[in-house]
């Protein structure tokens, strides 16, 4: 096995919106970066490889971590890969919400399930998923909050199996955030909350939030979902 580098990170979802400005923050602070995506990435870094793949595809997905753990050993890892279908009841639609599961949790465990024994391994490493607001339920989006909400648990399950071997898993929230998902024509007729703040969460806010997390100063941070909500969750 290739040693550990110590800058070596695997994102999903680096085409575009949070994902993108992840990857970019990561880069910025001298990260190599695996990014994975359907869509073909505009980065363009050498310290940055792509990886165009269809991650509910579990055959590619393996294939592509395969290669990936042949030429390095990933110290973080973050899933930040997703869609929003909208429905309400009585025309909740069965593929989307398929769709939702898979990209958001079935591969967040086909992640874990493959990456984080090599870090509990190699004694270090960082997983951060990208969660939402809305996890706890809300009109109108049953079916992604419940991917969402699925996440949060996941998150603490695999903290409690990593946190004696060095290993953090966290989930970031934000709120509704201004990336093309929200121009999105799948969620027609539906317009984002915007939080207390005033304005859309900025995908930069979130990148920082994820940056801190993978640094030595948040080895005790582990099995939490933090929000960023632009003041959401205070009660007035």
């Amino acid at each position: 096995m290739p040693d550990l580098p110590s800058t070596c990170a695997i994102v999903t979802g680096t085409s575009s919106g949070i994902g993108q400005a992840i990857a970019l923050k990561l880069l910025n602070e001298g990260w190599h970066v695996h990014g994975l995506d359907i869509a073909p990435t505009k980065i363009t870094n050498p310290a940055f490889t792509s990886w165009q793949l269809d991650l509910t595809q579990i055959n590619e997905l393996a294939n592509t971590l395969d290669q990936i753990l042949l030429q390095q050993l990933p110290q973080v890892m973050v899933h930040a890969a997703g869609v929003l279908r909208v429905g309400s009841l009585g025309s909740l639609d069965l593929h989307a919400g398929q769709l939702m599961w898979q990209l958001h949790v079935d591969v967040a465990t086909q992640l874990a399930n493959r990456v984080l024994p090599v870090m509990q391994q190699a004694g270090q490493g960082r997983m951060v998923l990208v969660g939402s607001r809305v996890s706890s339920g809300i009109a109108g989006r049953s079916q992604y909050a419940a991917t969402k909400a699925a996440l949060l648990s996941l998150a603490r399950s695999w903290a409690a199996e990593c946190i004696a071997h060095g290993v953090t898993v966290n989930v970031v929230s934000p709120a509704a955030t201004d990336t093309p998902m929200l121009k999105d024509p799948a969620r027609a007729n539906t317009t984002p909350r915007l939080p207390p703040i005033g304005r859309l969460i900025h995908p930069d806010e979130v990148a920082a939030l994820v940056a801190y997390l993978t640094r030595l100063e948040a080895a005790a941070i582990t099995g939490q979902d933090i929000a960023i909500c632009g003041g959401s969750s205070v009660q007035l």
